[in-house]
């Protein structure tokens, strides 16, 4: 068994409709930690005044936590996403507006990392390609998208 207990995390930024959180944007992010592909860590609301300064508030100090259909007690690394992180990320943030930041584990990586551990092997390198890039590749090579589904 493998020391390893977290396969690989991203940090996405979800950009939303409004300040006020809606569930509908979290959505597809809740299906994939309910199949378990996924593993919900941590998040971070930041919301962006009209003069681009920004407020970060944890889930756990999110008055009416409904409001996100997630409960803080479920997340299961509060904390992970580090000050410096958030900083970083919350300069995309447009003004006037608010965003999530949301630490997810692969948890459908996680056994090929456990396995690469346990072999003595070692990971070199990890590109993830955006999905925009690639499906503006996809276009740019005239390929019929439903072909490779």
């Amino acid at each position: 068994m493998s020391d390893a207990w977290l396969g690989p995390v991203d940090l996405y930024v979800i950009g939303l409709p409004s300040a006020r959180p809606d569930p509908a944007a979290l959505t597809a992010l809740l299906e994939l930690v309910d199949s378990e592909l996924l593993r919900l860590l941590d998040l971070v609301l930041v919301t962006t005044d009209d003069h681009g300064q920004h407020t970060i508030t944890e889930l756990a100090a999110v008055p009416d936590q409904a409001t996100f259909g997630i409960d803080a007690r479920a997340l299961q690394a509060a904390g992970l996403i580090g000050e410096d992180d958030v900083v970083e990320l919350a300069t995309v943030v447009p003004a006037g507006s608010a965003a999530l930041i949301v630490a997810v584990e692969l948890a459908y990586q996680r056994r090929l990392a456990a396995r690469t551990v346990e072999s003595g092997a070692t990971l070199l390198g990890y590109e993830r390609i955006p999905a925009p890039v690639v499906n503006a590749l996809i276009d740019s090579l005239a390929l019929d998208p439903e072909g490779l589904a």
